[in-house]
């Protein structure tokens, strides 16, 4: 779907999960490589996560931990939409990185150990076959919404005229015992780095990161998780300008400066 030359598209809700370990190096975080073929931001990193779908809305989902206006306080939004985003968080991540903020029914402090376990109920999700609300009934599961924590929010600008979307960003610690992939269709790489290892990997052209990714980068480098889990974060909303300039697409945002003395010295572009 496209927009008219002077209606923009109406942005749909999404949530990415930036997991965090901490190793030797400092604060790791586990970052995605998009296939080269994809529709949107094809050979970007990335972290977990995509858009809202019908299976995330109205879910009658098993939950502990902060509820819906908990979340919906935070975000700013309706609590509708905010239970909406953290399932969605919680399945975008479990789909595209194997890993389960989830825990046993009958035990409210209980986290699963192995996600490896559900791994045909994984592909069955990332099918569409299955909701995340029946696997987590079926396994006799809940969510465990205190394991993620509410850290940005970013809108796509209104010059995009192929999609847009309304992207709510969480952080997560990796759960004790459980491990990170790269086992889906939307990336052929997966791996973890530190934030200042993917930023100086873009501004030396070796990856290319779009503005909210490096953004993100930016805000959890030199911290450990127990500070990104420890931060009260005050969401702002921040919808960048997008202009042409040549044969490129120039991002305009609150440290714009910042990201296209990077992106040039690494000799990228956002071609359009």
């Amino acid at each position: 779907m496209t927009a008219s030359d002077d209606q923009p598209l109406v942005p749909r809700p999404a949530a990415t999960v930036m997991l965090l370990r901490d190793t030797a190096d400092g604060i790791a975080v586990f970052l995605m490589r998009r296939h080269a073929k994809m529709h949107f931001a094809a050979g970007t990193m990335v972290f977990p996560g995509g858009g809202v779908d019908d299976r995330d809305r109205n879910a009658d989902i098993a939950w502990a931990g902060p509820a819906p206006d908990w979340w919906a306080q935070r975000f700013g939004i309706e609590p509708d939409l905010a239970e909406a985003l953290v399932c969605a968080a919680a399945r975008e991540t479990f789909e595209e990185s194997g890993v389960l903020f989830a825990g046993p029914a009958d035990d409210p402090d209980g986290i699963v150990g192995d996600a490896s376990v559900y791994r045909e109920s994984r592909h069955a999700l990332a099918r569409g076959e299955l909701s995340f609300a029946d696997f987590l009934r079926r396994e006799n599961l809940v969510l465990r919404s205190d394991l993620l924590r509410p850290w940005a929010n970013w809108v796509t600008p209104e010059a995009e005229r192929t999609r847009r979307y309304d992207t709510y960003f969480f952080v997560a610690a990796l759960p004790q015992g459980q491990r990170a992939d790269g086992e889906n269709t939307e990336s052929d790489s997966a791996g973890w780095t530190t934030p200042q290892a993917a930023i100086d990997d873009f501004a030396a052209g070796r990856c290319f990161l779009l503005p909210p990714t490096w953004t993100q980068l930016d805000s959890l480098a030199g911290r450990t998780v127990a500070d990104v889990l420890a931060v009260e974060r005050q969401i702002v909303t921040v919808q960048p300008n997008l202009e042409i300039q040549g044969d490129n697409w120039v991002f305009e945002f609150f440290d714009s400066d910042r990201y296209h003395q990077a992106r040039k010295a690494g000799g990228m572009g956002w071609r359009h």
